[in-house]
């Protein structure tokens, strides 16, 4: 049986590793045993970050309801309690849009989130 060479095999492997860590510094870029650590941690830290960019946005949202809806008189909380009990059911990147971009809409949605708070008190 002839004897298997891994020669093709591993310089496809350096490469597409290389390949992976093109633009960063030193020797992190040209390095194979170097280049191989600084990409699997920059993987972690990919599929970490991914996970996190999800909270991120959600605070960033709220954030910009909140001011929005203190601008009209009420804070985030009684906001959302207000558009659940009206029925109105858009998800914070949108309203956080509305609030930034179209104003009078968002002042139209916190006054029915009012009237609804106040019939149900």
């Amino acid at each position: 049986m002839a004897r298997v060479k891994r020669g093709t095999t591993s310089h496809a492997r350096h490469k597409k590793v290389l390949k992976l860590a093109k633009g960063y510094r030193g020797r992190a870029n040209s390095c194979f045993t170097i280049a191989l650590e600084r990409v699997e941690k920059a993987l972690q830290y990919a599929y970490r970050d991914r996970r996190t960019k999800k909270r991120t946005f959600r605070g960033l949202w709220i954030q910009r309801i909140n001011a929005g809806a203190r601008m009209h008189g009420m804070t985030y909380s009684q906001f959302m309690h207000g558009m659940k009990l009206a029925g109105i059911e858009l998800d914070r990147k949108i309203l956080a849009d509305l609030a930034a971009r179209e104003p009078s809409s968002f002042a139209r949605l916190c006054d029915d989130a009012r009237s609804a708070v106040e019939k149900a008190a």
